[in-house]
């Protein structure tokens, strides 16, 4: 069968971090372990990786590459964890059994969008901004919102953002017990973050794009293809995805599938949007 693309979004831009210090050599996105620190964010790496990677795919506000602009009242945000900020979280639980003052810093932060709020304020994104946590096909359910809500009138861009942390014990134990069928996906090695930038329609020169095709099922699955992808756990083929975007040098784009219930594959230029 041949894919037949409805709806196809176009994939504007693209960006992975993975910064495990040198156990990230050769990954996609090997970045250092030391992040840009974010103003009002402390002790945790999620804000300040989630802040990296979106900065790394819209470009340094009101620079050259800055890829929202004047779009920011028409742009959203889907952001994807399966845990969400554990650091903080166990954080404040530990200050609190200990009977220590509560921090107004962790207060804010444990909020797993509030880092949004600082992305938004910077680039300008008033648009729609929702946060999921699911237990199988995070990047299938995360395209999916950010999909739809593309099909709104009112939005026509969204910036997609997978993101997890290294797992801790809390994280550790609950994984592990939840088994079976519908158990919960991979987790990575360690903290890793991608983000997509979607677009309504097919732009002039997009570097590939997001479809829904008849034979996803047999289009070739990231982590089968590339056993690096493995270590991204769940995440995988989100990043595969900004592989497709933002090709590795020396290696051509390749077709994604994104294992789930909708169908999508990812398809690199030019063949995406002329199909």
């Amino acid at each position: 069968m041949t894919a037949t693309p409805a709806r196809p979004r176009a994939l504007l831009a693209s960006a992975c971090l993975a910064p495990w210090g040198g156990a990230a050599t050769g990954l996609p996105g090997a970045a250092p372990v030391e992040l840009p620190k974010v103003i009002g964010f402390v002790t945790s790496r999620f804000s300040p990786l989630v802040h990296a990677v979106a900065t790394d795919c819209l470009g340094v506000p009101g620079s050259a590459r800055d890829r929202i602009g004047a779009a920011g009242s028409r742009t959203g945000i889907v952001l994807a964890t399966m845990f969400g900020d554990t650091v903080t979280l166990d954080t404040a639980t530990r200050r609190l059994t200990a009977g220590q003052v509560h921090s107004p810093l962790l207060f804010f932060q444990s909020v797993t969008t509030s880092v949004l709020g600082h992305l938004g304020r910077q680039y300008g994104i008033t648009g729609p901004v929702s946060c999921l946590s699911v237990a199988r096909h995070g990047v299938a359910e995360a395209l999916c919102s950010a999909d739809l809500l593309l099909d709104e009138d009112e939005v026509d861009r969204v910036l997609v953002i997978g993101v997890e942390l290294a797992a801790n014990e809390r994280a550790t134990w609950i994984h592990r017990r939840t088994t079976g069928p519908d158990g919960l996906a991979p987790l990575p090695d360690g903290d890793c973050a991608a983000a997509l930038l979607l677009a309504r329609e097919p732009a002039p020169e997009p570097a590939a794009a997001l479809l829904r095709a008849a034979d996803a099922g047999t289009a070739p699955d990231p982590a089968a293809r590339d056993a690096r992808y493995r270590r991204f756990g769940w995440l995988a083929p989100l990043v595969a995805a900004c592989e497709a975007v933002r090709p590795a040098p020396g290696g051509p784009p390749a077709r994604v599938r994104v294992p789930g219930p909708y169908g999508y594959v990812v398809e690199p230029v030019p063949s995406a949007v002329t199909a």
